[in-house]
């Protein structure tokens, strides 16, 4: 009797420890505001319907991928937004061979949305990318995304990168006001800061990243296999409500809402995302942004392949063993 009243109790404690179990935290990393899911994912009260249930959710601001490596390294952050050479980097230097693509960011290169343009002075004698020998070039950070293309666009027209130009590292900010005042020769151009009036005024289009490389997957969130595969069943949770965050941003008829959201979170008017934001229209619009967050891992494959040929990273990696889109597709069905 007594052995019986002993396993009673321990089953009903049990189940009262599963009922108070905790959410899992989810801490998701971004950089810029508006331009990275994480920072206005949930901003639209009822989207995030499994939030405080199953799972907790912050956004988490990084000045860089450098730091979120190191974050994800330390149990500090669940979710990292990485670009395509970030990625490669905490795979191949970081030792992270555990690191898992999960889902999609946004793509450069798909026809119909915006791809990065790379400018030059309007009044500029270069005409041609072979015109950039002896020049000085910007860039974000070495080895970033837009650098590896910009390199590679160099390196098919015969121009060394390292030795036939001077590259400057810059924040995009700043960059249309460094060439528009002749402190460099080219620059990258991203969203928004591509759509600055003057440097539209003063620059025009030398090349573009479609033109470089085709398509490329720029960013992806990626998370630790451990982590998955303790809390599937949160992350599913917390998928379904981050594609359902997506498809109610990319929606025409909720443009006008989302542009007032961008505009609080950003603390910029709102004409300043009106014209472009979430919309399908060529170089006048955004990025693609697949509506299930499914990246494109050949695109993606074949981004890491260049930015080993270019020997920024000592060997390629395998994308396909990296990924688990299981959760994500999974996520993707469930929302209706």
């Amino acid at each position: 009797m007594r052995l019986i009243k002993l396993v009673s109790a321990l089953a009903l404690a049990g189940v009262a420890g599963a009922a108070l179990a905790q959410p899992v935290k989810i801490r998701v990393a971004y950089v810029v505001p508006v331009a990275n899911w994480p920072s206005i994912l949930f901003e639209k009260p009822g989207l995030a319907r499994h939030a405080g249930k199953s799972y907790t959710f912050e956004a988490v601001h990084f000045q860089g991928t450098p730091q979120m490596i190191t974050a994800l390294a330390n149990n500090e952050l669940e979710v990292a937004n990485l670009a395509f050479a970030s990625f490669a980097i905490a795979v191949q230097n970081a030792g992270m061979n555990d690191l898992r693509v999960i889902a999609d960011e946004f793509q450069d290169g798909v026809d119909g949305y915006y791809t990065n343009e790379f400018f030059v002075q309007k009044e500029s004698a270069i005409r041609a990318v072979g015109d950039l020998k002896g020049k000085v070039l910007a860039t974000n950070v070495a080895g970033s995304a837009v650098d590896i293309v910009m390199r590679a666009m160099l390196r098919r027209n015969g121009i060394d990168d390292r030795k036939d130009v001077t590259v400057v590292e810059a924040a995009f900010p700043n960059m249309g006001a460094m060439l528009l005042e002749k402190k460099v020769d080219a620059i990258p151009g991203v969203i928004p800061f591509s759509f600055n009036p003057k440097l539209r005024e003063g620059a025009r289009v030398l090349f573009t990243q479609k033109e470089a490389v085709g398509r490329t997957q720029m960013i992806i969130w990626a998370a630790r296999a451990g982590f998955l595969q303790k809390n599937r069943a949160a992350m599913l949770d917390f998928m379904e409500d981050s594609v359902r965050a997506a498809r109610w941003f990319l929606d025409p008829k909720n443009h006008q809402e989302a542009v007032e959201i961008a505009a609080r979170v950003s603390k910029r008017p709102p004409e300043a995302f009106d014209k472009w934001l979430f919309i399908k229209a060529g170089q006048n619009g955004d990025y693609y942004r697949d509506a299930d967050m499914v990246p494109d891992l050949k695109a993606m494959q074949a981004n890491i392949d260049l930015q080993h040929q270019l020997g920024l990273v000592k060997g390629t990696v395998d994308v396909a063993k990296h990924a688990d889109l299981t959760i994500v597709r999974e996520a993707a069905k469930r929302v209706q």
